[in-house]
């Protein structure tokens, strides 16, 4: 029985699943990469590379999904999902720290799941920020960092279901729980550092005009 021409069948589409596979998985290394660079750079306070870097995200974004969109086995795979979630963490992360509007899943042409987890983790980096703040002694913006952060909690909790729809999103809000606490004291104890020396302060000055 001659079977060489399902085999030359079988082969030119494996090959271009392959091809489209390969190229995808590039893109969105590059994408990761693009993005861990762009929070670095908002949190030095380079504004302008770390938009940069989120176009270049948003660009390869947009050509994976091209790419990818004529094979949904391998277009939800998974690591184009990633590259969405870590785009949504470096957009969102964006936003927060320069008090701009959060863009919503619409607005970066991501999923929903991958949005969610990428917001998740950008109030996770609200930590390193609010830790930034209080070294500068911005105790009132780290106080609206909280509060932001908080926020991002109970929505993320109420969005209750399944894992398998949401990616594990429960996981996800563990760690902002975990995270918001830890900060909640951080800030809590600057506070009362800084109350401390203004008393002292106060008490030197009434002291030293006796």
């Amino acid at each position: 029985m001659e079977l060489k021409h399902i085999y030359d069948t079988v082969k030119e589409t494996f090959d271009r699943e392959n091809r489209a596979r390969e190229q995808g998985l590039s893109l969105s290394r590059d994408t990761i990469q693009f993005c861990a660079n762009s929070i670095r750079a908002v949190h030095r306070g380079d504004l302008e590379e770390s938009r940069r870097l989120l176009k270049a995200a948003s660009d390869n974004i947009d050509q994976a999904h091209t790419l990818l969109e004529p094979y949904p086995r391998i277009y939800y795979a998974g690591f184009l999902q990633d590259a969405e979630k870590e785009y949504a963490e470096a957009a969102t992360t964006f936003a927060l720290i320069e008090g701009d509007p959060l863009p919503l899943p619409d607005d970066l042409g991501v999923g929903t799941a991958p949005y969610l987890n990428g917001l998740g983790e950008a109030a996770g980096e609200m930590r390193r920020h609010t830790l930034d703040l209080i070294r500068e002694n911005r105790l009132e913006r780290c106080e609206e960092v909280l509060g932001l952060m908080d926020d991002i909690y109970y929505l993320l909790a109420s969005i209750d279901y399944p894992s398998a729809i949401t990616s594990g999103l429960k996981r996800t809000n563990d760690m902002v729980r975990g995270v918001l606490e830890r900060t909640r004291g951080d800030l809590t104890t600057a506070i009362r550092r800084q109350s401390l020396e203004r008393t002292m302060k106060e008490l030197e000055d009434k002291l030293g005009g006796n």
